[in-house]
């Protein structure tokens, strides 16, 4: 029961804060802001998952739970961003859109290994 309320606690503060960041306004075509909340999302996820594995009993469970499952589940936007590069795609805009998806993938792949790095760089093995 307390893995369950860990990923709801967790998922309720990303979804909120997923929420807050996407009211400020960036005046661009591009879902600049989607972008900006995956690419952080995966550097907390990477770091998060190389913490866990380079000292195991430095993160409890849960907190892994609350961070990786909860946090990043409700904080990252891929469903998001799959609906934005569709409708840009269906509005016509396919470069805006292509740009958006390839853009997306890179810099959030690059996000997940940046959070390892920072992990591999921060947290003492055990």
């Amino acid at each position: 029961m307390m893995s369950v309320l860990c990923v709801g606690a967790g998922g309720f503060v990303g979804a909120v804060s997923r929420y807050g960041l996407g009211l400020i306004p960036l005046g661009s075509e591009l879902p600049l802001m989607t972008l900006l909340i995956n690419f952080v999302g995966s550097v907390i996820i990477g770091a998060v998952v190389e913490a866990a594995s380079l000292a195991p009993n430095a993160l409890p469970r849960e907190a892994v739970l609350f961070l990786k499952v909860g946090l990043c589940g409700g904080f990252t936007t891929f469903s998001t961003f799959s609906l934005e590069t569709l409708e840009l795609i269906e509005g016509g805009q396919w470069l805006v859109g292509g740009t958006y998806a390839l853009a997306s993938v890179v810099l959030c792949v690059a996000g997940a290994l940046a959070g390892k790095l920072i992990a591999r760089a921060l947290v003492p093995t055990a």
